[in-house]
Parts: C-alpha cells; structure tokens; sequence
C-alpha cells in the first residue's frame, strides 16, 4: 500500500532502483534485453454478433490505468508512459470533432500530472505531448476522420522519438569519452548507463566512480549493471566526492528535469556534486531526453516542489530530530558545461531558446 508521506514520484524510483536483491537484479537484467516496447495485453476484438448486440458497451478506457500498465515495464521512462498512454486515448476517443477530442486528451493529460504532481519529467512530456499533437492549424480544415488519423501519426511519432531518445544521446556524447579517461557519476540514471554501455561497446578503455547514492543505494545498482559490461567500477561513498575528485576527469549525470534558466533537476547531491567538479576545473555533463525540458525557473532549493522519500539511518532517530527527507535538488547553469540530448549538444544559455521551440 503506498504511503501518503512518500510521494508517487519517490514511490516510483524506490519500486524501480530500490533496494538491490538478487531476485531484482535478475528482473532487470532480462528487463534489458528487450530492446522494443511491448504494447500492454489488450482484449481480443469483438466480434460482429457481440457488436450488434445492443446491450453490448465499449469498454470503459481509463488513461491512468493505461499509464500504469505501460509504467510496469522497467525499462521504461515515466514520462514515455504517459505518452504511450496519451496516444491510446486518441485512439479509443469516441469523440466525433477536433474540439472534444483536444477537450478529452486535455483532461487525460490534466489526469496524468495530477497522478503525481511533484514529478517534472511527467509534467513536461504531457505538455509537450500536447503541443506537438495538437499544434497546427490545418487539422481545422481537414474531415474528422482523416485529422484523427494524423494525431494518431504524430502521437505515435512522438513516442517513437521520446523512446529512442537515449540512444541519440548515447550516440552524441562518444566524442567526450576518451581511453582512460575516469568518469564519476551519481545515481542511477538510465541514460547515463546506455552512455556508458554504448562506449564500452565502442571498445573505449575508462573506469567509472559510483556514488554510493544514499539512502535508496541507486550507485549500488548502477555499479552492478556496469560490472556486467566488464566496466572497472570504484564505489564511493557520497561523502567522499571531494576526496576523490583528483582522480575524476569528467562528471556525468542524469535529470530529472531540465529548467529554462538551463539549470537541472535531478538527485539530491548532485548540486555539491557539480560545486566541486566546477571548483577544480572538471566538466560536469547532463544527459537529459527533451521531453524533460521544464517551464520552470526556480531561483533557490525552496522553489521545487518537494518529493519526499525515507530515510533510514540504520539507529533510533529521536522524535524531536528533523530529518531531510527531499529526493532531489537543483543545480543551477553555471556549474554544468554541456547537456547531452536528442536536440543535439547544448550549453545550458541555449536551453532557453530549445524550450522557446518546444512549446511555440
């Protein structure tokens, strides 16, 4: 049962990279061997004597249901679900003009973000997803049945691009590693993993630097998937950052959200992370997929919506002790020197046009 102190967002990750068991570790490594998305188990169709049947009634469709069984494959981002989810609403619309059909996909999308308020990624895909559907003119003039038929295209278009979107940058960002280099990253994101996979593939020679990523133990599952691409791993605690540091070339992360300000979203520590690779000249790159692109510009750590998680210490914690329990932070620009994503190579002062395009 979910537990209302926790949000859907942390519930999330914690189901997905939680806590590392052998019986986990071998559901995802046969979860990695799919390489498509399989469409969730759909109900045979009707036949013609059910349909003549005049007590016979269309399924009820439920967007967030839809969501859920795209969200059960783990391999699969949260906000690519919800696109896939977006697309089947298209299709089983009984709607019969563009005007209740953007009403209808407006109410699923407001139903997704409300599904979890305090995830960015799932936010920003249904905006983008809407307006990238929707964002034209000429659907007006068309009949309904051949303007549904293009929202579909685009609909599935749109997931195809979000879905691939980690290869494009696991593509982009091989230039930036090089043969012996040393690679610290922090959490478990898996776009960085497809980059780091993609250069051990490549034949690259590096090593890589975990964090130990308290307290769900994320760097723990990332060194596990990297030792079985024969990939030297060093386990640090996080604690250690500073201390380690000399011996880092380059820091790559992931994100939770990518802001207009160019900033980034992402696991707590990665802000203290990015301060002390800027203090002694190390590149801190970001790999992000667009559709984490955010209209959000937070001026501090306060202006984020809080994404609870626990904490266990391991002791008794008084009751009358406060415990720090948000999952992420925000890393402001100047400490980044480029993003990684499938628009291209960014600096985070272009990051603002990218959203500009975006949402126009």
């Amino acid at each position: 049962m979910a537990d209302p102190k926790i949000s859907a967002y942390y519930q999330t990750r914690m189901a997905h990279f939680g806590a590392v068991t052998n019986d986990w570790l071998a559901q995802a490594q046969s979860a990695s061997a799919i390489t498509t998305t399989t469409p969730p188990p759909s109900s045979p169709p009707p036949t013609a004597a059910t349909l003549s049947d005049p007590t016979h009634q269309k399924p009820s469709f439920s967007v967030i249901d839809e969501f859920n069984r795209w969200r059960n494959q783990p391999d699969l981002a949260e906000a690519v679900a919800a696109i896939r989810a977006l697309a089947a609403v298209i299709r089983s619309s009984m709607a019969t003009t563009m005007m209740q059909l953007e009403i209808e996909l407006k109410s699923a999308s407001d139903s997704l973000k409300s599904w979890d308020t305090t995830s960015i990624s799932l936010t920003a895909a249904c905006d983008l997803f809407m307006r990238y559907v929707t964002r034209t003119a000429a659907l007006e003039y068309e009949d309904f049945n051949s303007a549904k038929s293009r929202l579909i295209e685009r609909a599935d278009k749109f997931g195809e691009i979000s879905y691939t979107a980690r290869k494009v940058i696991a593509m982009l960002s091989q230039d930036f590693i090089f043969n012996g280099c040393t690679i610290l990253v922090h959490g478990f994101s898996r776009v960085v993993l497809e980059v780091l996979k993609l250069a051990a593939q490549n034949k690259k020679l590096f090593r890589v630097l975990c964090t130990e990523g308290r307290p769900d133990r994320t760097g723990l599952r990332l060194s596990n998937e990297l030792v079985k691409l024969d990939v030297p791993v060093k386990l640090v605690i996080d604690s250690a950052v500073a201390y380690t540091m000399d011996e880092v070339d380059m820091v790559f992360v992931g994100a939770d959200g990518v802001v207009e300000s160019g900033g980034i979203i992402n696991m707590m520590g990665t802000y203290q992370i990015a301060m002390v690779a800027k203090s002694m000249s190390k590149p801190v790159y970001v790999a992000a997929e667009s559709y984490k692109f955010a209209r959000l510009y937070p001026l501090d750590q306060k202006d984020l919506a809080p994404a609870l998680r626990p904490v266990d210490f391991g002791v008794p914690i008084p009751s009358k002790v406060e415990v720090e329990c948000s999952a992420r932070d925000y890393t402001p620009p100047q400490y980044l020197t480029l993003l990684f994503t499938d628009l291209g190579v960014l600096t985070p002062s272009v990051v603002s046009d990218e959203l500009i395009q975006l949402y126009l």
